[in-house]
This record gives C-alpha cells, sequence and structure tokens, in this order.
C-alpha cells in the first residue's frame, strides 16, 4: 500500500513539473528548480508523516488538509473544500439553506460577519456587520477554516447554537444563542413611499431569481417621481445577477463593471445590452452603508460612474474580487480568486469601499436602533418608528432631483 501511494506521489510530482513547465515555457530555469525542491520537501514531510507518526493517519486527510491551508493562505475568500461541503457550499446561492442568516468572512483568523440576511434568524437577534465571531458553542473559531465555521453553525432546524461575539464599542465578549431555521430569502421586499410617490426596493442578496423580482419591481414603479433602492447590510452575491440588474438601469452601451485577472477568461467587460425598464429620467437613489459588499458594491459603482444614481449612507465594505467555483474528479472543489473587478471609472474598491455622494453616518448606537425597530415591527406586527436618518436623506434627494427634472421639463 506504501509503495502504491508513494509511486502515486511520484507521478503527481512529475505531472505538476510538467505542467508548471507547459504552462509558462519562458520560466526561469532557476525559479522552476525552486519550485520542484518545495515540491519534494512536501513530499518528503508526507512520507515522514506516512511512516512515523505516532498513529496511522489516511493520505486523504493529509492531501486535504495541506490543500485547505494552501487555499487559506491566498486570501480570505479562497478555499477548498471537500465533497461534503462542496455540495454544501453550492447550495447558498439558490436561496434556501439551513442555519442562522449570515454573511462571513475571515480575515486575519478572525471569523468576521458582514452582514445579518434580513428576516432570518441571525437578523431577529441583533448580529449585526462588523461584529467577531470569537467561539461557535464554545469552540474557538481562530484556528477553523471559513467553512468549518460555517459547517458549525448549520444543523438540523429548531436546534440552538450559541455564538460568543466581540463587538467594537462593547467592554468585553458576550453569548447569543440562535435558533436554527429553513433560510428562506426572499432577496427583494417593496413598498410606496411619500403618499405613493416614492418607489422602495429594499434587495438583501443577488441570488439567482433576484433579477427577476427585480425587474416586477421596477415596471411597479416606473412611473413614481424617483426610486429608492435599499442595499444596506446586502452582502453581495451573484455577479451575473448584479449585472442584469444594472442592464435594467442603464442606457443601452454603458458598462457595468470590468474585471482583471491573470488569465484571457478573468479579463471581461461587461456592458448594458438591454432598453432601460424604467425612463432614464427617473430619478434613482441608492442607500448602502458598511454592511453592503461585493455584488452591492458593483451596483452602486455601476450606477454611481454612468451618473444614473446618488449613493447615500455610510462607506461600503471594500470586496472587489471575483472568485471561481472549480469542481474536482472526487466531488472536492475549490473556491479561487481569479479577478479583480473595477468600477466603471476604474476604480479598485478592495478594501476601501465606496463612498456615498451623500454621507450620512450613522453611530453603532442608532444603527442597532434602527434595526431593533424594524425587527420590533416585523416580528410583532407593531407600527414601531424608526429613525432612519439615511432612508430620510435619500427620500429628500430624491425629492431635489425630481424636482431639478420637472424644472427642465
Amino acid at each position: 500500500m506504501k509503495s502504491r501511494v508513494y509511486l502515486v506521489l511520484g507521478i503527481l510530482f512529475i505531472f505538476v513539473a510538467g505542467l508548471m513547465f507547459g504552462i509558462n515555457a519562458k520560466t526561469k530555469n532557476d525559479q522552476l528548480k525552486e519550485d520542484l525542491e518545495l515540491l519534494g520537501i512536501y513530499t518528503d514531510v508526507f512520507k515522514l508523516v506516512k511512516e512515523i507518526y505516532v498513529e496511522p493517519v489516511e493520505s486523504k486527510k493529509l492531501i486535504y488538509g495541506s490543500l485547505r491551508g494552501m487555499m487559506n493562505s491566498l486570501d480570505p475568500y479562497s478555499a477548498f473544500f471537500p465533497p461534503e461541503e462542496y455540495k454544501e457550499f453550492t447550495t447558498e446561492t439558490h436561496g434556501e439553506f439551513g442555519g442562522l442568516g449570515i454573511e462571513i468572512t475571515m480575515e486575519n483568523h478572525k471569523l468576521i460577519i458582514v452582514a445579518p440576511i434580513e428576516d432570518t434568524p441571525a437578523w431577529k437577534a441583533g448580529l449585526k456587520p462588523g461584529d467577531i465571531i470569537m467561539e461557535i458553542d464554545g469552540k474557538p473559531t481562530d484556528k477553523m477554516s471559513l467553512m468549518q465555521a460555517v459547517k458549525l453553525m448549520r444543523g438540523k432546524p429548531g436546534t440552538k447554537v450559541t455564538l460568543t461575539i466581540w463587538r467594537k464599542g462593547v467592554e468585553k465578549p458576550f453569548k447569543v444563542t440562535i435558533t436554527r431555521a429553513i433560510i428562506k430569502i426572499r432577496s427583494v421586499k417593496t413598498k410606496e413611499l411619500e403618499n405613493g410617490k416614492i418607489g422602495y426596493i429594499r434587495l438583501t442578496q443577488f441570488q439567482e431569481n433576484s433579477a427577476a423580482d427585480f425587474r416586477k419591481a421596477l415596471e411597479k414603479f416606473k412611473d413614481k417621481d424617483g426610486i429608492i433602492i435599499d442595499l444596506r447590510n446586502n452582502p453581495g452575491g451573484l455577479l451575473s445577477t448584479a449585472v442584469r440588474i444594472a442592464d435594467m438601469l442603464l442606457k443601452k452601451g454603458d458598462l457595468i463593471v470590468y474585471t482583471k485577472g491573470r488569465t484571457p477568461r478573468s479579463n471581461e467587460e461587461f456592458f448594458s445590452q438591454m432598453r432601460p425598464v424604467i425612463p432614464l429620467d427617473v430619478p434613482i437613489v441608492v442607500i448602502v452603508n458598511k454592511g453592503s459588499a461585493s455584488a452591492s458594491e458593483i451596483l452602486t459603482g455601476a450606477l454611481r460612474d454612468n451618473k444614473r444614481a446618488l449613493a447615500v449612507g455610510d462607506k461600503t465594505f471594500g470586496k472587489a474580487s471575483v472568485q471561481t467555483l472549480i469542481p474536482l474528479p472526487d466531488g472536492s472543489g475549490i473556491k479561487i480568486t481569479t479577478a479583480h473587478y473595477y468600477t466603471p471609472s476604474g476604480k479598485l474598491i478592495m478594501d476601501k469601499g465606496i463612498t456615498p455622494d451623500i454621507v450620512v453616518h450613522m453611530t453603532q448606537e442608532e444603527e442597532m436602533e434602527r434595526l431593533k425597530a424594524e425587527r420590533e415591527a416585523k416580528i410583532h406586527g407593531k407600527k414601531v418608528k424608526v429613525e432612519d436618518p439615511q432612508l430620510d436623506a435619500a427620500i429628500n434627494a430624491v425629492k431635489i432631483l425630481n424636482f431639478a427634472r420637472k424644472s427642465e421639463k
């Protein structure tokens, strides 16, 4: 059995060396030599672990562990998934899965909440963007991979999980116990504001079905004085959905976003290809905050840079990387960063975010009060006054833009 393992590793070693040479024939000999030496060290360590570690270890465990470490060393968004985890991960963009309802990322061994998804257990429990999850049911997260943490938080609906949270401005970590549920996300929600004069569209995630639902909302509101698109605490989702939604709002031929990577397939430009769903002179205002990330920033950047909308609120999260899912033959897979995306004006907002045209900062306490009031109104059906200066500013911006539009006519 040992001889077969080493034979397979030897063949893999030769294959990788040949592949590296074939990919770039101009690679310097010294670089190739260094890579081969490092791969040799890898096989030496593998052999030593198999032969002298205190207990027998499965080859798959070692290989999977090294692949996980390889991907984790790249950035917070790249990852290796064993078959079960890969299958679980690919269910997330379909709009229904079991768990708590939070988008998380791993940075410097810290498990950080990007945003709680509206109407989910995490949202109802009061978790917020920027919270750091220190423990999951008493298990420290600083040595976990992102998917290991996700797996611990998911479970049978109705069961409970306890998170230990560190929050900026709070004296010490605190525990939150949340009941798991099947997460059914309705990503597009609408209402009318200002006696029906302004259409309000709340977009909580960019899922497969979000574009179709967003189009229905636009059709309903196309005769309004203006439209507000609320992207606060929207952690993103599918790039293709963000492009399709932007396409509904821009004039044909406008650049929506472009990506740059190391391979030709990673270098793409996305242009608006159809007639806008609503007239181009209907004012649009987008509300964002630090929980607005990824696809939310793509849509915001596209509308701002093409002078189609104003942005109101706080600076966004700053995630401008594109991940590609690649399945592997045994059912495992990788999620790897293959490109950065740039707004139409050429800005790379990675780790910088988008600063709104009209900055309306909400303190942590104000944001918590807003979310608390919204939760109470939704959960208990109460008419609770929600203090929301960002929404108020967006409404005022729509009124000013609409007044200017009518004055020009």
